[in-house]
């Protein structure tokens, strides 16, 4: 079960990006929202708190959160979210289409990338991501099976953060990523709809466990026209 404020932040989101709460309007007080929810003035603060933090809003003293520019489709570089998170805030109409869930021994830059020995085997799990209608994101998977010893077609299609996190009782805690842009491949033109389009832009991360242990690496690999890749900074002092 979601903490509320999550599901309060999320239904915000989606106000926001349906245009119920345009850029510069004022969202209602502390006080109005802890009544529109049911819920307590701390619960509607840490909801702000997170939509403040992922560039959705600016506090503005005497006047209240300000909503933010936020109506393109914006994919979070910074943020470490699932697919179906993601299309969650989104409230898009949207689709897993799994292609391989399978075991494999990893061959030497397969255990360079995990830090891992030969002895480890590595899950492959290779989705495309369709979204109103169109496969625009091919998201390929290598995760350790010493940490996740199994994956099922079913819980591919759903979400592996959401099995990692409440049946293996695991805390996905932060990931390296990296950025690329690199030719469409065979592969890119069999999962996806590439409608002509000769590059893709690759993020490459490495996730990490609480306890800083490497147990995945992902390369998703997104149609450009569709994505803009973002980053919300603050400035701390």
């Amino acid at each position: 079960m979601k903490n509320k404020y999550i599901v309060i932040y999320n239904d915000l989101v989606q106000m926001i990006q349906h245009g119920e709460f345009m850029s510069g309007d004022t969202l209602p007080s502390e006080h109005e929202l802890s009544d529109q929810f049911s819920t307590s003035r701390e619960t509607i603060r840490k909801a702000l708190n997170l939509l403040s933090q992922n560039g959705y809003i600016q506090k503005v003293r005497g006047k209240g959160s300000v909503v933010l520019d936020h109506n393109k489709f914006e994919f979070p570089v910074s943020g470490l979210t699932s697919f179906k998170e993601l299309s969650d805030q989104l409230g898009q109409d949207s689709k897993t289409h799994v292609h391989e869930v399978f075991v494999e021994s990893a061959n030497n830059k397969l255990r360079e990338r995990l830090n891992c020995s030969k002895e480890v085997k590595i899950w492959k799990v290779s989705r495309s991501r369709e979204i109103n209608g169109e496969r625009i994101i091919l998201d390929k998977d290598f995760i350790r099976e010493d940490i996740v010893p199994s994956i099922t077609k079913s819980i591919a299609e759903n979400s592996i953060y959401e099995y990692i996190e409440n049946e293996l009782g695991l805390e996905i805690s932060f990931a390296k990523k990296e950025i690329l842009v690199e030719p469409v491949t065979e592969e890119d033109e069999k999962y996806l709809d590439v409608e002509g389009h000769t590059q893709m832009v690759v993020i490459r991360s490495f996730v990490y466990l609480a306890d800083a242990t490497l147990f995945q690496f992902t390369e998703s690999r997104h149609r450009p026209d569709k994505f803009q890749f973002v980053d919300f900074a603050r400035r701390t002092k």
